[in-house]
């Protein structure tokens, strides 16, 4: 009997040695539970816990930064249309956009620069990219919309990206996009409502996105053999179904 005892109690306490080893794992939703309210009772304790830092607002000088420039090269036989209209690119860039401009006798680049006055950093952008199309050959007129309306982008292509053409074949392509006194390029113009400059084999398109899209497609088909009354037709349905849609 006595040795039947003491073995009951031995075990008893292996038993008891066990549940003492293993650990009692708490879940993680639990554990959750447990953080959200210590943390909503650190919350309503204190009087000013729930508050938000208030910072103070930043001056304009601290988020500018420092003084940045634009360059735009300008090539020979755009010297003269520059210098003459000089005044209506200058006017606009400093007096609406208060940026600092100058042109660069020796390097031959209109530089472009921000001072203490440039209040959004983005005109700095807005001036170069109008800069940039009078110099690719737009009108000064067409070229300051860049400056007006944020929705407009420069497009540039080469007749050979489209096809590789060489020769003859070449000049009737750039003939087939100008038509005959300039009559095709004019009704693209348009209807996709861009402006488009023929400079030698590059193509200059300045628009807004979509009707960039329009523009390229016409003028690409043109390039690749199309004749010119179905490259209109083409334009007016997709220039009717973009009306349609806004």
């Amino acid at each position: 009997m006595d040795t039947e005892t003491n073995t009951a109690t031995e075990a008893a306490t292996e038993s008891r040695d066990d549940t003492d080893s293993f650990t009692k794992v708490k879940s993680k939703k639990s554990q959750k539970r447990k953080r959200e309210q210590e943390a909503a009772d650190m919350d309503t304790e204190g009087p000013g816990a729930s508050k938000r830092p208030q910072f103070p607002p930043i001056s304009g000088d601290k988020l500018r930064g420092p003084d940045e420039m634009r360059k735009i090269a300008v090539p020979a036989h755009r010297y003269t249309p520059l210098k003459e209209n000089w005044l209506k690119i200058f006017t606009p860039i400093v007096e609406n956009l208060q940026l600092q401009v100058r042109f660069n006798l020796k390097t031959r680049n209109v530089e472009i620069k921000t001072c203490k006055e440039t209040q959004d950093i983005a005109s700095l952008t807005k001036a170069a990219d109008f800069v940039k199309a009078f110099v690719l050959g737009f009108q000064v007129e067409d070229a300051l919309a860049l400056i007006r309306l944020d929705e407009l982008f420069l497009e540039s292509f080469d007749v050979t990206d489209v096809k590789p053409l060489k020769g003859d074949h070449l000049s009737r392509a750039i003939g087939r996009i100008a038509g005959k006194g300039g009559k095709t390029k004019f009704t693209i113009e348009n209807v996709t409502k861009t402006r488009i400059v023929l400079a030698d084999t590059k193509v200059h398109i300045l628009g807004s996105f979509q009707n960039i899209k329009m523009a390229r497609t016409a003028v690409c088909n043109l390039i690749l053999g199309s004749p010119p009354s179905k490259v209109y037709g083409n334009i007016r349905v997709v220039a009717s179904r973009a009306a349609e849609r806004f």
